[in-house]
C-alpha cells in the first residue's frame, strides 16, 4: 500500500476520532462482557441513535446483532466489530466516485448546499483533483450574492490554473451559468463545475434560482446538468436530513459529499443519510487540506467510525 493511501486512512481515523470516541465510551458503559439480553440490546440501540445513526438504522443494526448473538457472551470489541461490518454493508453500494462522463464535453456538475458547508472549497478541491487526472476544467461562480464566495473560487481558480467565470455582485446566476457553459464548450473543456447559492432563509427565491439555472443550462445541453451534488456539513448532525429533503425538492440531487467530519462527534449521520435516501456518497472531507477530501470508502469509514483503528493500522503495515 502506498504512503499516500496510509496517510489518507490515518487522516480519516483522526478526523473521525471524536465520533468514534463517543461511540466507544457509550458502548463500554453498556457492554461489559455479559450475555446479550434484551435490556442490553435496548441500551445499545439508544447508543446508536445518540451517535446520529438514526432510528431506522439503529433498529436494523440491533435486529441483526440480536439474530446473530442473542443470549451469547459478547465483549465491547466484538460488538464494535459486528456493527462496523454491518455498517459497511449498508454503505458499500453507495460508495461511488463522481462519474466521469466522457460522452459529455464538458461534463456539467452543479454543486449546491447551504452556506457554510464548505461548498466553494469543495469545488476548488474537486478542480484540483480533476486537473491532476489530466482533465481541463472551468469554474462558474454563480453564488453572485456572496462576494466572499466569488473571491474564494477565484483564488482556487488561480491556484489550479483554471478559468473562473464570474460576474458583478448580484448578477443573474443563470445567465452566468449559461456563459460558463458556452466558455467551457468553446475551450473544449472536460469539466464545468458550477458553484451556487445556499440562502435557505428565503427558500422560494433559492428554489426559483436553482430551477432557472437548470432550465438555462438545458438550452445549450438538454442533458445538463449531468450531475447535481449536494455538499453537507457533518457538524449539523440530523439537520443534514432536512437539507437533503430541501434541495431534493429544488433540483435532482444525484449524489452527496460530506465535509467537516473532523469537527464533530456526529459522523454517524453519514450512515443515517445512506439508509434513508440511498444517494451515492461521492467523497468525505476530514480537514482543510487538499488531500483531506477523498473518494468515500465504505469499509474504511465504518471501521474508523467504530474506532477499529489499531487492527487496520497493522493490516496497512502488513500490506505496505
Amino acid at each position: 500500500m502506498s504512503e499516500q493511501k496510509i496517510g489518507w486512512l490515518g487522516r480519516l481515523r483522526a478526523g473521525l476520532k471524536r465520533s468514534s470516541t463517543a461511540i466507544k465510551e457509550r458502548l463500554k458503559a453498556v457492554v461489559r462482557r455479559r450475555r446479550l439480553d434484551q435490556e442490553t440490546l435496548d441500551e445499545l440501540e439508544e447508543v446508536l441513535i445518540a451517535a446520529d445513526l438514526g432510528v431506522e438504522t439503529a433498529q436494523k443494526l440491533i435486529a441483526a446483532l440480536k439474530k446473530e448473538r442473542f443470549g451469547k457472551e459478547v465483549s465491547e470489541e466484538e460488538v464494535r466489530a459486528f456493527l462496523a461490518e454491518r455498517i459497511a454493508l449498508i454503505l458499500e453500494p453507495l460508495a461511488q466516485p463522481i462519474p466521469h462522463r466522457v460522452r459529455y464535453r464538458p461534463q456539467v456538475v452543479l454543486v449546491c448546499g447551504v452556506n457554510g458547508t464548505g461548498k466553494t472549497t469543495t469545488i476548488g478541491k474537486l478542480a484540483k483533483q480533476a486537473r491532476d487526472a489530466g482533465l481541463s476544467v472551468v469554474l462558474a461562480a454563480c453564488d453572485t450574492f456572496r462576494a466572499a464566495a466569488v473571491e474564494q473560487l477565484a483564488i482556487w481558480g488561480e491556484r489550479n490554473a483554471v478559468p473562473v467565470i464570474r460576474g458583478k455582485e448580484g448578477a443573474d446566476p443563470a445567465g452566468l451559468a449559461f456563459t460558463a457553459l458556452e466558455k467551457a464548450r468553446a475551450d473544449g473543456a472536460d469539466l464545468l463545475l458550477i458553484d451556487t447559492a445556499g440562502r435557505l432563509h428565503n427558500k422560494q427565491a433559492l428554489m426559483d434560482e436553482l430551477k432557472k439555472i437548470v432550465r438555462v443550462l438545458k438550452k445549450l445541453d438538454p442533458d445538463a446538468p449531468h450531475d447535481t451534488i449536494l455538499v453537507l456539513d457533518a457538524t449539523t448532525g440530523q439537520n443534514a436530513h432536512n437539507q437533503v429533503e430541501t434541495f431534493k425538492s429544488m433540483v435532482d440531487v444525484s449524489g452527496l459529499i460530506v465535509t467537516k467530519l473532523d469537527g464533530t462527534a456526529k459522523g454517524g449521520v453519514v450512515v443515517a443519510l445512506a439508509e434513508r435516501f440511498g444517494l451515492p456518497i461521492h467523497a468525505v472531507g476530514v480537514g482543510e487540506g487538499i488531500e483531506d477530501l477523498r473518494p468515500f470508502e465504505a469499509r474504511a469509514f465504518a471501521r474508523a467510525l467504530l474506532g477499529l483503528d489499531e487492527q487496520d493500522r497493522e493490516e496497512e503495515i502488513a500490506r505496505a
